[in-house]
């Protein structure tokens, strides 16, 4: 659960909000590749911006308090997000995915994780009853779009989500039109 009261005071004040190392009340853009050590392996916290940097950092701790979790991740396209959390799979898992995915998804799971040995079932996340009859024990995840890109189907991402805890799925929502708000 988030520390704010509301969304708009997490907006405005949410994760890193002052920049210690010079007093800035927002966190700058930092454009810098590389970053300077003072010895071997003797970092000031960053060494090369595509592992960490202070504006990925200002981000994913805003992304964190907003969403009240734990930790929040940037990564530079939803297709690359959607690869790390699949990731987490493992040879003979399978995911369900939603009967209008976008394409992108359907392309990754059928045409770059197949040779992981995942298997993916299409499934009518509408219809409640329809979606919970397709999980079986294999399945440990569901990709779910709402609306969906591009014909506009709506699934109820809450009660996809306490259907999908329930059996300990987890639970993995694209976004193509809503905003995070």
């Amino acid at each position: 659960m988030s520390k704010y009261t509301t969304t708009e005071t997490a907006l405005i004040h949410g994760g890193i909000s002052i920049d210690e190392r010079t007093g800035a009340v927002n966190i700058p853009i930092y454009q810098t590749s590389t970053y300077k050590q003072d010895g071997l392996g003797k970092m000031r916290g960053y060494e090369y911006s595509r592992t960490g940097n202070p504006t990925r950092e200002a981000l994913e701790a805003l992304i964190r308090d907003l969403e009240g979790g734990y930790a929040g991740f940037a990564f530079g396209s939803g297709m690359a997000a959607l690869t790390a959390v699949l990731s987490l799979l493992h040879s003979g898992d399978r995911v369900l995915i939603s009967s209008n995915v976008y394409g992108g998804t359907f392309r990754l799971l059928s045409k770059v994780f197949d040779h992981f040995g995942y298997t993916y079932t299409i499934a009518d996340t509408t219809d409640l009853s329809v979606y919970e009859s397709q999980i079986t024990d294999d399945v440990k995840a569901v990709i779910i779009e709402s609306p969906a890109n591009p014909l506009m189907t709506v699934t109820d991402i809450a009660a996809v989500a306490e259907v999908s805890h329930r059996h300990g799925l987890l639970v993995i929502v694209d976004n193509t039109f809503m905003t995070p708000y």
